[in-house]
């Protein structure tokens, strides 16, 4: 059972991927340039949520996605990055200490080794997009996850995992010094590695979200309500608080016909996700539904009965780039960090 499971996760990635990796070929060497890349000249939209606590590991297969290529980087990442903090300073930290803080608040300590390399080369290739233009002045980067990427002080640290944090700190330290040095490039530049908590079956476009980039496309994602805690989530709500939500942000809609006629055609992306809705005859995005209901992804069904509205949500998080719950569950099929990264980011160079 487990093969015949494996061998269709594989070829849906084949059937899925091989699309992308032709339409790279004519397009992904038009790299984005660090800052403001030439296709999103709007302000760098930020890493999504800190996943939740992780579920038990499923069992290990073998899986083996092409693996990136690791070779001399266009410039070598620095030993210091300064760093927002919370209490509005910046101050400057050492590259492997702030990785290891991004890193424990990001990404549970139980996820594999390899998907926590996976997240600490992802963390690293972000501050170093940042980096590039001093996103905040005097600061490259900061630890807001709302803006930049989460982080974590020693003392944060100490205090969440209490007795665990011996063996948590050496644990994704080890991940961070394992990957000393290494990014993701495309272009000679570090890349937008964004990330997020979990995806419904496959990641999305970036184009979908912010504006299309080369290395951020749909590819399949192989978690499911078996590896990710609170996978599927409801969200119900009354036809008068539905209707308020809905005209708080467009007042032209018409709700003054029967409840269950306010939801009209609804629209996916190739991802699966939602693309839009027409509600009281105005199209709304699904990107907008989500920030209007705080629901956790576009990925979700919306329905009406029994005098409410119910949204059914599956994942976590924007969508796009790494799936965190999908890099660990390659990592427990037997992928390592580089094929991971390569799956997530196609197209990119790792480089050290």
């Amino acid at each position: 059972m487990k093969r015949t499971i494996l061998y269709a996760y594989i070829a849906l990635m084949v059937a899925v991927g091989l699309p992308f990796l032709a339409n790279l070929g004519e397009g992904g060497a038009q790299a984005a340039p660090a800052g403001h890349n030439a296709v999103n000249p709007t302000p760098l939209p930020a890493v999504d949520e800190a996943p939740p606590a992780p579920s038990a590991s499923p069992e290990t297969e073998t899986l083996s996605p092409a693996p990136a290529a690791l070779s001399a980087a266009p410039f070598p990442a620095p030993a210091q990055l300064r760093v927002l903090l919370p209490d509005g300073t910046a101050a400057a930290m050492d590259t492997q200490d702030y990785l290891t803080g991004v890193v424990s608040a990001e990404m549970p300590p139980g996820f594999h080794d390899e998907a926590l390399r996976a997240q600490a080369v992802a963390a690293r290739t972000y501050a170093l997009y940042c980096a590039a233009f001093s996103k905040h002045g005097e600061a490259q980067v900061c630890t807001d996850y709302r803006c930049c990427q989460a982080w974590q002080s020693d003392a944060q640290l100490r205090e969440k995992w209490g007795e665990d944090y011996d063996a948590n700190y050496e644990k994704i330290r080890s991940a961070v010094e394992d990957t000393y040095g290494e990014y993701l490039a495309a272009g000679g530049q570090p890349v937008f590695a964004a990330f997020h908590s979990s995806s419904a079956s496959a990641t999305e476009n970036s184009a979908a979200v912010w504006s299309a980039v080369p290395y951020l496309v749909s590819v399949p994602s192989p978690e499911t309500a078996d590896d990710v805690p609170n996978y599927i989530s409801t969200l119900r709500c009354s036809p008068i608080d539905f209707r308020d939500t809905v005209l708080s942000a467009h007042p032209g809609a018409d709700f003054s016909g029967p409840e269950d006629q306010w939801i009209g055609e609804l629209r996916r992306d190739e991802s699966g996700r939602v693309a839009s809705v027409v509600l009281g005859g105005e199209e709304v995005s699904g990107t907008e539904l989500r920030s209007l209901f705080s629901l956790r992804s576009t990925a979700f069904e919306l329905s009406y009965s029994s005098s409410a509205f119910t949204f059914t949500v599956t994942g976590f998080g924007h969508g796009v780039g790494m799936s965190q719950y999908g890099a660990d569950k390659m990592a427990r099929l037997g992928a390592d960090y580089r094929q991971i990264l390569a799956h997530y980011y196609p197209g990119t160079t790792l480089v050290k």
